[in-house]
């Protein structure tokens, strides 16, 4: 469970400004896209950084509170949708086909047996975790082997020439689980963490709403906007789902090898959250893609201080809000490396 993730030298800031003061544009004309670059440069400690072979994981794992009522669908979609995504099928294929990247789909943890298929990396920790209105989700073991898978797939991937890598979920019952990690590591109260997630009506977000008291009274974890390694630990196991501890441990991989991290919206912000208690370090290279419908998240964006670079009402997940932040990350590198100076396109600056 150690990680060593290198704040970037904030030395080569000042040459990174220089570089995109003097393109050919106002001072600051670029707006979000001048602090985008700036990150990315400052992330990969060059002027020309470059985004070679950009990849999507998309990680599933059941929930066993699922069958509790916490969600609108049954919990046999989640294998279903992984059935959806190997046949490329899905929003996320779409959308990844679209922009040019590459996707994995990671069984961290679906209660199903897929068997042994094209397209499926299987990482699968145990076929769901337990129902945490009754006892812990997974035990210590459980959720550190997650965490090491996902750390090991991103190593792999850097292996293989990814800098950057983007991060995506499938799970029924899963905004649930985000819901309780959000609580409990930015003290946000529980019900301004709570949302609809696949479209509960008012009855069952009702439900979901009680349904998630009764599990925090049972765990009897703190609320700790400033807890550390262990509280965000203990918080993981108690309510979380295979994915989501699988992209915890693949975020700080990715990180630890240098990797900029594309985080999409409330469940992958979750997880984002015990990773960056895990290894404060790991916000430097995080690009927060989307603002979720899902009102927890603005707890998330709030606990960093972040500014989502699209709001466009999206809660489906799987990536979905990466992939289409994805051009915009493009744009950011391109104006750097590609956009004329001042004085190499014979303009004159501001007088």
């Amino acid at each position: 469970m150690s990680f060593r993730i290198a704040r970037p030298d904030p030395a080569i800031v000042a040459d990174l400004r220089r570089k995109i003061d003097q393109k050919t544009k106002p001072l600051g004309a670029l707006g979000a896209l001048e602090r985008l670059a700036l990150q990315i440069g400052l992330v990969q400690q060059t002027l020309t950084p470059t985004l070679d072979h950009p990849h999507v994981a998309v990680f599933a794992g059941d929930h066993g509170a699922a069958k509790a009522g916490v969600s609108a669908f049954p919990q046999d979609v989640t294998w279903q949708m992984v059935e959806n995504f190997l046949a490329g099928g899905a929003a996320i294929n779409v959308f990844a086909r679209a922009n040019g990247l590459g996707l994995k789909v990671v069984d961290a943890g679906v209660a199903h047996d897929f068997g042994l298929r094209d397209g499926l990396v299987d990482a699968k920790v145990a076929p769901g975790t337990r129902n945490y209105l009754d006892e812990p989700a997974m035990t210590p073991a459980e959720r550190d082997s997650a965490i090491a898978r996902g750390a090991a797939l991103a190593r792999a991937l850097a292996d293989d020439g990814c800098r950057v890598l983007g991060f995506g979920e499938m799970g029924i019952g899963n905004t649930a689980a985000a819901s309780l990690i959000t609580h409990h590591l930015t003290g946000t109260p529980l019900a301004d963490c709570i949302g609809r997630g696949t479209g509960l009506d008012d009855p069952g977000l009702a439900r979901k709403r009680a349904l998630l008291v009764r599990a925090t009274e049972r765990a009897g974890l703190p609320v700790r906007a400033d807890g550390g390694k262990d509280h965000a630990l203990a918080v993981l196991a108690e309510f979380g789902g295979f994915e989501i501890a699988m992209m915890a441990g693949a975020m700080l991989g990715a990180a630890e090898r240098g990797q900029l991290l594309l985080i999409d919206g409330f469940i992958v912000g979750a997880a984002f959250l015990v990773a960056a208690r895990i290894e404060p370090a790991i916000v430097d290279y995080a690009v927060f893609c989307h603002r979720s419908a899902e009102p927890g998240h603005q707890a998330q964006l709030k606990a960093f201080d972040a500014e989502p670079l699209i709001d466009l009402g999206l809660r489906l997940g799987e990536g979905t809000g990466a992939a289409l932040a994805w051009p915009l990350v493009r744009a950011a590198v391109a104006f750097l490396n590609e956009m004329a100076s001042f004085e190499s396109a014979g303009v004159a600056g501001k007088a």
